[in-house]
């Protein structure tokens, strides 16, 4: 059984606007103990800006100990996969600040001195919004640092050229980026299991590349986080991707059916919520269609594997009390085939939608705002490792159960 006392963390990125940026505090780790899981998953979800969310929850792990063996992502999922995998455990905490930083800065012009954003962002509500609209919009015309810049000329809608650059905004400073802040070795030594989800533009069939069997370079998790028409399609071995979010923004498929299956805890990291406030004007309705287009239905994925695997496990049950003379049975041969005994536990982390945020906030990459997406993240992580017997085996007839601690403690 999970150690239950896990204290509730201060959050461990400062945002008091006294320096250049926030930094990691110096906090205890307090190593849980995870039952014998053979697959401990992170599952990293797209959402441009709000991806920091999901680096306060890898901190929230590393403190209390939990070292996922496998990391899958798509968009900005995938950078955050591509900075954590590429990093020695001692580094990642670090190195995804580093990586925040650097793209929540505009692309040229200097950034607003740290106590002026901090005022601002802590003003009034009226006050916030207005501010991160400007970062939102400032993202629009100059692009991010270390992330992406427009394109000049712009392209004309109907001259057509290289794939490569039928887009907005050129990533090619993303490359540097991910080159100076990721050992490619590391993540192809198989020391963490990798999987990055892109759809091939030419067949729009959708592909994982995968440390397994694939050598991956920057291209493929540039290619996870190419959304159209921002960002070009990106080569790989001759073929053009795109953003793994047109077909579907979770690996969470992915990892729980993959073959042969393993008792898992799966730390499913979502940016987009799928239940939210009816809106009342064009701005919230453009945010809310946003919500429901990229939340990807996890719960409905979760339900429906939950009972796939209910039938496996209730079909492993029946046959293990079917006589050994009888199991040379064709039927008994396929239904062993079927059957499945493993359990699976997924912990759900859903980004919540802010009050102040517009329709704007997977690309407002403002250093306050990430700070606090980045806190949220912590915030929640810690809460859910607090809860008692979260992380236990599952022992339903499904052997697979889901926890929410937004949707639990309602």
């Amino acid at each position: 059984m999970a150690q239950r006392n896990l204290k509730r963390a201060r959050v461990g990125v400062s945002g008091d606007g006294e320096g250049a940026g926030p930094a990691v505090a110096a906090r205890s780790r307090r190593h849980l103990r995870l039952p014998n899981y053979e697959t401990v998953a992170l599952m990293l979800q797209g959402g441009g800006a709000l991806g920091a969310y999901q680096a306060g929850v890898f901190q929230g792990l590393y403190e209390a100990g939990i070292e996922p063996n496998w990391i899958a992502g798509i968009s900005i999922g995938a950078l955050n996969t591509a900075i954590i995998a590429g990093n020695p455990p001692e580094r990642r905490v670090e190195r995804l600040l580093q990586f925040w930083e650097t793209i929540c800065q505009p692309a040229f012009g200097p950034p607003l001195p740290a106590p002026v954003e901090h005022a601002l962002f802590n003003s009034s509500e009226a006050v916030r919004k207005a501010f991160t609209a400007a970062q939102a919009m400032s993202a629009i015309v100059e692009g991010q640092k270390g992330f992406f810049v427009p394109r000049f000329p712009p392209p004309l809608p109907t001259v057509s050229g290289p794939p490569q650059l039928a887009s907005y905004y050129d990533t090619t400073p993303l490359k540097a980026t991910l080159e100076s802040l990721c050992d490619f070795d590391r993540i192809n030594s198989g020391e963490i299991r990798v999987s990055v989800g892109a759809v091939n533009c030419g067949t729009g069939n959708f592909a994982y590349f995968d440390n397994t069997h694939t050598t991956l370079r920057p291209e493929h998790f540039i290619a996870s986080g190419a959304l159209p028409p921002g960002f070009a399609a990106v080569e790989i071995d001759g073929q053009f991707y795109w953003d793994g979010g047109l077909m579907s923004n979770t690996p969470l498929y992915e990892v729980l059916q993959t073959t042969p299956r393993r008792d898992t805890l799966a730390f499913q990291v979502d940016l987009w919520s799928a239940i939210g406030p009816v809106p009342d004007n064009i701005t919230d309705v453009q945010g809310r269609m946003k919500d429901i287009q990229y939340s990807s239905r996890t719960r409905l994925v979760t339900d429906m594997l939950q009972r796939s695997q209910r039938f496996r496990h209730v079909l492993r049950e029946v046959l293990d009390r079917v006589p050994e003379e009888q199991r040379d049975d064709p039927w008994c041969k396929l239904a062993e085939d079927l059957s499945c005994s493993k359990r699976y536990n997924v912990i759900h982390l859903i980004y919540r939608h802010k009050e102040y945020e517009g329709h704007y906030k997977d690309f407002q990459f403002g250093l306050s705002t990430m700070r606090e997406h980045w806190r949220s993240g912590l915030e929640d992580i810690v809460r859910s490792l607090e809860q008692p017997d979260w992380l236990d085996m599952p022992q339903n007839d499904a052997g697979f159960v889901t926890h929410d601690i937004h949707r639990d403690s309602r």
